[in-house]
């Protein structure tokens, strides 16, 4: 699924008016808005921005072995400069982010392991698979003084869950608003939202700020929870999933030299 959900009234700037391109795009839309509805309406835990930890059991359990995580981080940012930008992996996250500033490290992504990442992170792997429903996991580091601008993802079947792993000081200028609501990362602790609501994230620290950040399934009622499973592992088929894979399969072969 994309990564961003920017404001869908804008124009499409320097691309011309062809009213046979534009019309499935504007049923898709409205067939995604029709099922976000009824996600909203089955939502077992409701839909709030935020959610208490203890709404999901796993996390505790995901908690207990933040340290071996972060071994393994620790290993992966031997190399932080060899790590790829994130929009060199997922493009249509360029509205956001453009520099140099953000790194990732894949692990999964909707239904795919990155085989090589994983094999390195072997605990994280194993950890990872305590979380129902999975789709997308990989580190996330932020360079001192990066800041990503109010955006919201573009399907509200996942949640989103944060485990703070690298927090630098002073923790006040390292955040993230969440709707209306600012929230700092603490090492070891998790944070869990819906990332279709705005939010925003500023590290205004000297220090890397990293997270293992990880999309996982909604948990809904049926049979909408039967209708979501099907619409999320429909999206490896997309365009953006497949060039991300792409991206991702070169990066590695560069990286690892195979």
């Amino acid at each position: 699924m994309n990564e961003l959900n920017q404001d869908k009234s804008l124009p499409a700037h320097g691309k011309s008016y062809n009213p046979n391109k534009r019309y499935a795009p504007k049923l898709i839309s409205k067939f995604i808005n029709w099922i976000e509805g009824l996600i909203e309406k089955y939502s077992i835990y409701g839909n709030p921005p935020l959610y208490d930890n203890s709404t999901f059991p796993w996390a505790l359990e995901i908690e207990r072995d933040w340290k071996r995580i972060r071994a393994e981080l620790d290993r992966v940012l031997l190399r932080r400069d060899e790590l790829p930008n994130f929009h060199d992996i997922t493009a249509e996250v360029k509205p956001i982010t453009s520099d140099n500033l953000w790194k990732t490290y894949m692990l999964a992504g909707y239904g795919l392991e990155s085989e090589m990442n994983s094999k390195h992170c072997p605990e994280t792997s194993r950890i990872l698979k305590k979380i129902p429903g999975m789709k997308t996991a990989f580190f996330s580091i932020l360079s001192p003084n990066k800041h990503i601008p109010a955006h919201k993802g573009p399907y509200n079947g996942v949640l989103r869950y944060h485990l703070g792993l690298i927090v630098p000081e002073p923790k006040e200028k390292c955040r993230i608003r969440i709707d209306q609501e600012v929230k700092h990362w603490e090492e070891g602790k998790s944070l869990i939202f819906d990332d279709t609501f705005n939010h925003e994230v500023w590290n205004d620290t000297s220090g890397h700020r990293a997270v293992l950040f990880v999309d996982f399934v909604r948990p809904l009622k049926f049979p909408i929870n039967l209708l979501n499973k099907y619409i999320l592992s429909a999206a490896i088929f997309t365009h953006a999933i497949r060039e991300a894979q792409k991206n991702q399969r070169e990066w590695e072969k560069k990286f690892y030299g195979n």
